[in-house]
């Protein structure tokens, strides 16, 4: 694993910043595990490309998270994205200011 810190801000969406703090270089068969409290989440690099997230059913929902693929309405992109059961509210309300669609919920 190689890690390369970063400083870059960027405006996306409607006025929101994303601050860029680190690229991280994987070698096939890595896993690094992202924390925010007492929940986690891994991405694991695999030869033939990515698991980008744990099991949606199992360790995701273990951990707090629902999982959803939204499309903006206006770029047109399709995302997947893990939203905190606990913070479901607050995702609704950004999904509606940034024009973005629920495509479907992972987990239903």
């Amino acid at each position: 694993m190689k890690i390369i810190k970063k400083n870059r801000i960027f405006k996306v969406g409607n006025n929101i910043k994303l601050n860029n703090v680190a690229d991280i270089y994987l070698k096939s068969n890595e896993l690094i595990t992202l924390k925010d409290k007492k929940k986690e989440f891994d991405i694991t690099k695999k030869s033939w490309g990515y698991y980008a997230t744990p099991s949606i059913d199992k360790r995701l929902n273990k951990n707090g998270y629902l999982t959803a693929i939204i499309k903006n309405k206006d770029t047109k992109n399709i995302f997947v994205v893990l939203v905190d059961k606990n913070k479901k509210k607050l995702f609704l309300k950004y999904i509606k200011k940034e024009n973005i669609k629920v495509l479907k919920w992972l987990y239903e």
